[in-house]
């Protein structure tokens, strides 16, 4: 479902290019393909950055600049950074009113994403990350612990554990930009044991039987069992894996999977967005 957590109509089309090859590589299925076709169209630079980004995609490029929802005439094509106002003062002059709408779709799809690669500080300060620490501090003692937060963001379990004592937490996050915002707040806050690194939930960058407690919100689903292989493999014998939030309050495919490989579980509120459910198992 959509999120509306950063005004696009504000964003030039060009923001698209601050955006990395993992999240480049979730876009067919999921970007409106004609609007989406629409906006590549007139703005080439990102379309060339995608292909080149993200060789994978390349031949649904190819298909969804075919579907234009309004091709430009031939020949014509509108200058990199060209896109209709509203946008930044000295930008968009003259452009066609259905090509800005076609790019105001496409940015409105992606708006998490626009999120983390323009302003992290806006994602860090929505009201349903201010859930009670005590939902996840209560699950485990981090007091000197090797921790892995898995799909960090910016670091709201990671921050929890590094306050609790833990010895080492290690923020797992595939966008850049996240975790160069986790490093200055950690920076900020006076946290020496906080490291941001790259990695995804099914590839983790850490040896087996590594972490004391490995753990993730909001970020397990995709794959269950490519993902639950990996979580457990990365925590060592007696340790703890924690999805916190897990998932939202109904039965969804990973719930009968979870408590088929023996999680725990239990609810909890989210300001503003409800109750989720929250896993946890010892290894």
């Amino acid at each position: 479902m959509p999120v509306a957590w950063i005004d696009v109509t504000k964003l030039s089309f060009n923001v698209l290019l601050l955006l990395e090859r993992v999240q480049l590589f979730w876009f067919p299925g999921w970007l409106p393909e004609p609007e989406l076709g629409t906006a590549l169209n007139a703005n080439p630079a990102v379309a060339w950055y995608m292909r080149h980004k993200c060789p994978e995609i390349a031949e649904w490029l190819d298909q969804v600049l075919t579907q234009a929802a309004s091709p430009l005439p031939q020949g014509e094509r509108l200058g990199v950074g060209d896109a209709s106002p509203p946008l930044p003062e000295g930008e968009g002059l003259g452009v066609r009113a259905d090509v800005r709408a076609a790019e105001i779709k496409v940015m409105n799809s992606i708006n998490d994403l626009l999120v983390y690669a323009v302003d992290p500080a806006l994602y860090d300060a929505l009201p349903f990350l201010g859930w009670d620490s005590a939902e996840l501090n209560g699950l485990a003692d981090f007091s000197g612990k090797t921790v892995v937060d898995v799909g960090a963001g910016t670091g709201r379990l990671a921050f929890v554990a590094a306050e609790e004592g833990a010895h080492a937490v290690f923020a797992v996050e595939p966008v850049a930009n996240l975790r160069c915002y986790i490093k200055a707040k950690a920076l900020e806050n006076g946290l020496t044991n906080v490291f941001a690194v790259d990695g995804l939930i099914t590839d983790l960058p850490f040896p087996d039987d590594f972490g004391d407690v490995v753990m993730g919100g909001h970020v397990f689903g995709d794959d269950p069992q490519a993902e639950h292989a990996e979580l457990v493999r990365v925590a060592k014998p007696g340790g703890m894996v924690i999805l916190c939030p897990g998932n939202n309050d109904r039965d969804e495919g990973w719930h009968q999977f979870l408590v088929g490989q023996g999680f725990e579980w239990s609810r909890f509120e989210e300001p503003g967005d409800g109750i989720k459910r929250k896993y946890w198992k010892v290894v």
